[in-house]
């Protein structure tokens, strides 16, 4: 009986801790789900039913007429932003209080390689952004461009002796390696070749890191819920050996000195030959109110975590995108010819070589790439964490510290209010004389403000040569198991990935001279 009664006792206890915060959202009087006990709204993606951005997008649609929603998180709130002046306040203008991204779970520092440009937040974000922020000037992308260009003509090689034998290629698949090749280069110095070598060690690598299963989602569940009990748990432990390995070689090759190559790993040694990284921080002040001064030392651990995620962000985002650009282009034909005689025209000036001044002319194309990343944005959603309380005043609105923001910008992209027939495919939306600029904070496949991405730039020219290397030699159309509107694969997380990837045939063009 006694046993009964604690057993009874511990339950009443973990179920009043799983439902302690479900108030929340009901005494701020902002619509929300009705949450179930230790899930809250989110039960479906930790059951792999649908994607975090998927579960975003589905609450923005469900209440239209308000600008925020509330979410729960397992038993954490959080609050959906349905309003473009309110995500420009979060991203911009009141950016001091919202300067952690809040997907870092790690905060305690026993995984290393979320102390990231990306994952990291506060003073460790701070000094990583100024001190390698330099690195993506034009000059160094410009300088870099050769590297882009090899790496599109095997691209071109490989297409060509794939499509010979007439059999279906998924795109995503493709254009990964490319990127991955091209990361490779641009990274790390290495010829890694992934085009050429099916079993490409280094490919695998890059795929493994978005390779999220049962055990990962246990784990941030654990982590959402138990935050202080799990704190310990890693999420990348089936990528962080690899990495480490990979970095080491290399560093160890260039004895821990700047090789003069001008890649990512050379950057990473200047900063860390310059020393201690100083700047203000934006976390803690003094007395009087000034901000203290934050230093941090670029060591190791931090080198492995800023090429993990250089890595990670680049092929991935990358290869998203620009497949999914070819897939459209596949279902849209006259759109196609558009962008081939655009390519076409522009190479003809340049000897009928790939240059960087040459794709910077092809304005046709990346207005294209532009309105496949509007309708699928590689990052389907933006998260933010509350830093300090915070009041929307239109709103009567004030939430709390540790409170998480979601903007939902595949939903904000594809919603009609701002985007006229938004499932219709259309360049020309991008064309200056018809872009709405009240849409800035609606358009966001990049971010915007001070976390936006740092390699927007070079992701952006990467992608147009690889795709106008495509596209300059071959003819896109479906496959017989291309599948008109893909699934998105209910494991993403921060990056959409699809089911069964996007298979497309790839027929030769014949050259003016044939």
């Amino acid at each position: 009986m006694f046993a009964l009664i604690i057993v009874a006792i511990l339950i009443l206890t973990l179920y009043l801790y799983g439902t302690r915060n479900y108030k929340y959202w009901e005494r701020k009087r902002v619509k929300h789900d009705k949450p179930v006990p230790f899930l809250g709204n989110n039960a479906r993606n930790y059951f792999i039913q649908i994607s975090m951005c998927e579960m975003a997008s589905e609450m923005y649609w469900k209440y239209p007429s308000e600008k925020v929603v509330g979410f729960y998180r397992a038993s954490g709130p959080e609050l959906v932003i349905r309003d473009p002046e309110i995500a420009k306040r979060i991203l911009t203008t009141d950016f001091a209080y919202f300067y952690p991204r809040g997907m870092n779970m790690n905060s305690h520092g026993n995984e290393p390689l979320l102390r990231n440009l990306f994952f990291a937040d506060g003073d460790i974000w701070r000094l990583l952004r100024q001190r390698m922020t330099p690195a993506f000037t034009s000059g160094k992308l410009k300088a870099m461009f050769p590297l882009i260009v090899e790496r599109a003509e095997r691209l071109q090689i490989w297409t060509l002796n794939a499509a010979s034998k007439q059999k279906e290629i998924d795109a995503r698949e493709l254009m990964a390696r490319y990127t991955t090749d091209f990361i490779g280069a641009c990274g790390f110095g290495l010829d890694s070749d992934s085009l050429k070598e099916e079993n490409s060690a280094f490919r695998k690598l890059g795929a493994t890191i978005f390779k999220v299963g049962f055990k990962e989602i246990s784990v941030i569940f654990l982590k959402e819920f138990f935050p202080t009990i799990f704190k310990n748990l890693k999420v990348m432990t089936r990528v962080e050996k690899g990495i480490y390995q990979l970095v080491n070689e290399v560093l160890c090759q260039r004895n821990y000195e700047p090789s003069g190559r001008n890649d990512f790993i050379d950057l990473l040694l200047e900063c860390k030959k310059k020393g201690t990284i100083v700047c203000e921080s934006i976390e803690r002040k003094k007395s009087d109110g000034t901000p203290e001064i934050a230093t941090i030392e670029m060591n190791i651990d931090l080198i492995v975590a800023q090429v993990f995620v250089f890595f990670a962000a680049g092929f991935e985002t990358s290869s998203s995108a620009t497949s999914f650009t070819l897939h459209e282009l596949a279902h849209h034909p006259d759109i196609q010819n558009k962008v081939q005689e655009e390519i076409d025209r522009v190479l003809e000036r340049y000897d009928n070589k790939l240059s960087y001044d040459a794709i910077k002319e092809m304005q046709y194309l990346e207005w294209t790439f532009k309105e496949a990343m509007r309708m699928f944005p590689s990052l389907g959603f933006l998260m933010r964490k509350c830093a300090h309380k915070y009041t929307f005043e239109d709103l009567d609105l004030t939430i709390d510290e540790g409170v998480r923001v979601i903007i939902p910008i595949q939903a904000m992209q594809n919603d009609p209010k701002y985007f006229d027939n938004p499932n219709e495919f259309r360049p020309e939306r991008f064309d200056p004389k018809n872009y709405n600029g009240e849409n800035k904070y609606v358009y966001l496949p990049f971010g915007v403000g001070p976390r936006a991405c740092i390699g927007e730039r070079l992701g952006l020219m990467q992608s147009l040569t690889g795709l106008a290397a495509v596209l300059s030699r071959f003819t896109v159309r479906p496959a017989p198991s291309t599948q008109r509107h893909p699934v998105i694969n209910p494991t993403s997380g921060v990056v959409q990935l699809l089911k069964g990837g996007l298979p497309l045939l790839f027929q030769e063009r014949k050259s003016k001279s044939q």
